[in-house]
């Protein structure tokens, strides 16, 4: 199914283009009378030196004058190898339709609302046929029964026309082209960029980016390496200062050989919290020593998580040569 960005806006047609994969643009009168483009022309020039394939509005009331409007738009150096002429149906639009697939020239006859309207469009030899889905439907109509009948139409009968569903509201209705089995589909830049969201895809790459994560990142990348020791002469209030600024629940206590003397943790401070007298006197090395949980600072931070897990704490002190380095919080292994 042939993918067309339905569009006039510069902001949207750049990025759709970075896609790579898209077909054309199709454009409307409407479109640029709402962008506020006076100069179609020179937007038409535009957009033809950037899309692989453009469907442009040739109107006329007669085959004479739709036809005289066509060649005017090839005058401004449109490729008739990547311009697509559009025109409503009707039984004079049918005639200029085969006069100009006569002379090689594409056309899409658009503003199709029954089967009947698409059926004189094949016979004139349309090359792309754009029932209004979106519009339809507003009417109250079954219009997903009368593309799939075009369809139908077209394979039964061996025309050579492409079914184009247009008037794209939203992604069920991308769902619904692709189960109909349309030759195109021209939509808003809005859908587009939905059709590829899904909240569990996002929640899968999300997971995989948390394992690729802690599977190639080592424990000294993330560690906290500055104020997070002090000896054990500190006092509790000197350790809530530090830790203030770390922003991390725990400190590194060493004893007067660099060996680690405990692990100062929050739960530590909030026990001293109430007595003020406390915190300013009371210093690290009255309390009793702890074994703290370690780690070496090459390790993945997947080790570092099983090991959280494993020991249910909130910080590990990392070792480098066993001495200790850093440190890393629960948190930055998630």
């Amino acid at each position: 199914m042939e993918l067309y960005l339905d569009s006039v806006n510069f902001k949207e047609i750049d990025p759709a283009l970075e896609l790579g994969f898209l077909t054309g643009l199709t454009t409307t009168p409407t479109f640029m009378h709402r962008e506020g483009i006076t100069d179609m022309d020179s937007a038409i020039k535009q957009f033809s030196q950037k899309v692989p394939i453009l469907h442009i509005e040739a109107l006329g009331n007669k085959v004479e004058s739709i036809m005289d409007e066509t060649f005017r738009l090839l005058d401004l150096g449109l490729d008739k190898t990547r311009t697509v002429f559009k025109i409503p149906i009707s039984l004079e639009g049918a005639k200029a339709c085969k006069k100009l697939r006569n002379k090689g020239l594409m056309v899409n006859m658009h503003l199709v609302y029954t089967l009947q309207q698409a059926y004189i469009a094949m016979c004139a030899g349309a090359t792309y046929i754009c029932p209004l889905v979106g519009r339809l439907q507003d009417q109250g109509h079954d219009a997903l029964t009368m593309v799939e009948d075009c369809v139908e139409a077209v394979r039964t009968y061996g025309y050579p026309s492409k079914i184009m569903f247009s008037s794209v509201r939203n992604t069920e209705h991308v769902r619904n082209a692709i189960k109909i089995g349309v030759h195109a589909c021209t939509m808003p830049w809005h859908v587009v960029k939905q059709l590829t969201q899904n909240d569990f895809t996002d929640t899968g790459k999300e997971q995989f980016e948390r394992y690729t994560y802690q599977l190639t990142t080592k424990v000294q990348d993330v560690m906290q390496t500055e104020n997070i020791m002090l000896r054990y002469e500190a006092t509790i209030f000197d350790a809530l200062i530090y830790m203030t600024k770390t922003k991390l629940g725990a400190l590194i206590v060493l004893d007067n050989n660099d060996q680690i003397y405990r692990v100062f943790t929050d739960g530590d401070l909030r026990r001293f919290l109430q007595d003020k007298e406390t915190i300013n006197h009371t210093k690290l090395l009255d309390l009793q020593p702890n074994s703290p949980v370690t780690i070496d600072a090459e390790a993945t931070l997947y080790e570092a998580s099983n090991l959280f897990a494993e020991s249910k704490v909130d910080n590990i002190v990392v070792l480098e040569d066993d001495k200790p380095v850093g440190i890393i919080d629960v948190h930055d292994v998630i």
